[in-house]
């Protein structure tokens, strides 16, 4: 290449750039109207939520009053939470403030995912996180189970500590992109950090000794079982995602949903045996809580463990509970959620309609 064919392709190179700035104000601009277009969503969604407050406090004044329910009283409910749902959906696809934890962690960093694409990919990211970490502990945990090598030990403790530490973060931010995360799950996983955190500043002495080989055994059992609720919660959550039940950023999780009891008698017995486990290894560190050499470490996980154990039966009951109830909050989520896919619907056959008269002009 001489020097004349250099300048010419700078000066392609040039245009090339004006076409470039040009792109890129239309994407400043574009930015600024897509904050102003989320600023005006949320200031609606307030006004929204504040006026229903304001009906529904009348009709419970009305209520006290001894005012009789009639037919239009229970419509005007039905209506108030199917609006409810319908302004979650819309929520969902704001951005959102940091949690307090997040703010700690990362400090004002805006984490809220706009891209629905890019949401899913971060799901997914945490679900094959969750799984590969799961099959790592097993290794490590039998692993240990005939290798009696403390560094190896601490290996797998360490591997739990920022494994429990990491799960935190990732569903903080899945939980500020709209997942429905309950706050009992991340309770749960926040207690596990810190059970992880005392186990590896437990020092080797004889009751740990003595307790060891019970700890792998069960982080080898619950290995297992994520790994089976893994493949059974992918199946049934790609099933109700496309049926529209289910939210698309919702995650597998090893604790009950109303919506996991069908076919899931297989997976129950497992279940049930890791909570029986957890128990079981709570009442092991009691009775290790007398051992001369005990250390202060023990109580503490003992104590951690029932909670552990008292959080799981928790869900299932409450899971009851909500089945009893009947599933009326779930019908007006697919009521809304079918409102949106109507909208989209229309949406699609008007550009279809318009396209097709462009091709006609044509």
């Amino acid at each position: 290449m001489d020097v004349d064919e250099c300048l010419k392709e700078w000066e392609d190179l040039v245009v090339d750039y004006k076409r470039l700035e040009t792109t890129n104000k239309d994407y400043v601009t574009k930015l600024e109207e897509v904050g102003e277009l989320q600023a005006a969503c949320m200031k609606e969604i307030n006004h929204q939520k504040y006026r229903m407050s304001v009906i529904a406090n009348a009709l419970k004044r009305l209520e006290k009053k001894g005012v009789t329910k009639d037919d239009r009283v229970a419509n005007l409910e039905k209506e108030i939470m199917k609006r409810k749902a319908m302004l979650r959906e819309i929520n969902a696809t704001l951005p959102k403030q940091n949690s307090l934890y997040l703010r700690i962690i990362l400090g004002n960093v805006n984490v809220s995912i706009l891209n629905k694409n890019d949401k899913f990919k971060y799901k997914d990211e945490y679900e094959k996180f969750k799984l590969i970490l799961s099959a790592i502990a097993f290794v490590l945990a039998v692993a240990n189970l005939y290798i009696d090598f403390r560094p190896l030990q601490l290996i797998l403790l360490f591997l739990l500590v920022w494994y429990y530490c990491t799960l935190t973060i990732r569903e903080s931010i899945l939980k500020v992109n709209g997942s429905r995360i309950k706050g009992w799950w991340r309770l749960h996983h926040f207690i596990s950090t810190v059970v992880a955190g005392i186990l590896l500043i437990w020092p080797q002495n004889e009751p740990w000794n003595m307790f060891r080989h019970t700890f792998m055994y069960f982080i080898a059992y619950i290995s297992v079982v994520q790994y089976m609720q893994f493949r059974y919660q992918s199946g049934v959550l790609y099933r109700l995602k496309a049926l529209g039940a289910r939210h698309n950023m919702d995650i597998t999780i090893e604790g009950f949903h109303s919506w996991m009891w069908r076919g899931l008698s297989y997976l129950l017995p497992f279940l049930f045996g890791g909570y029986v486990f957890q128990l079981y290894i709570a009442y092991t560190l009691y009775s290790l809580s007398y051992h001369p050499d005990a250390t202060w470490q023990i109580t503490y996980l003992a104590a951690l463990f029932l909670t552990l154990h008292s959080l799981n039966m928790y869900t299932i009951l409450q899971t009851l509970h909500k089945k009893l109830q009947g599933g009326l909050k779930l019908r007006y989520k697919l009521r809304a959620i079918a409102y949106r896919l109507s909208n989209e619907i229309a949406v699609l056959e008007q550009k279809w309609r318009q396209n097709k008269v462009d091709t006609k002009t044509e």
